[in-house]
């Protein structure tokens, strides 16, 4: 029981430590400028689904429109002739709340993982008895 609940909390580590590199790389690219003849960078979002064996995985990921939005700075190295340029349409306020779940939720599967590890512990420390 003790292995299943770490096999299975593990997978909710690895899906989660996923989750937060997608939205770290996500934020660090928020304010990254393109010119309009390129595309925006795409923000990254991890698609997770339930695992025959109970947990979950990645099972792929979801990229957001390379069309971004086009911002007017004629100051900027990148803009084009009408003074455009190309930014990411990544919302920064629903990044920070994914980051807050995603850090949550890998610090709930790490908190399985040790009670799990501490009840085969203690189930060693009886059988020695």
């Amino acid at each position: 029981m003790a292995f299943d609940a770490i096999g299975v909390a593990g997978t909710g580590l690895t899906v989660h430590r996923k989750w937060l590199d997608a939205i770290s790389d996500n934020i660090a690219n928020v304010s990254t400028a393109a010119a309009t003849d390129d595309e925006a960078f795409r923000a990254r979002y991890v698609v997770a689904t339930e695992g025959a064996e109970g947990g979950v995985f990645v099972q792929g990921a979801a990229w957001g429109d390379a069309e971004g939005r086009l911002v007017h700075e004629p100051d900027h190295p990148l803009a084009d002739e009408d003074g455009y340029v190309r930014y990411p349409e990544i919302d920064l306020g629903s990044q920070m709340a994914q980051l807050i779940l995603a850090q949550r939720g890998y610090q709930a599967s790490a908190a399985v993982v040790d009670r799990a590890k501490d009840t085969y512990t203690a189930a060693l420390q009886i059988g020695r008895s």
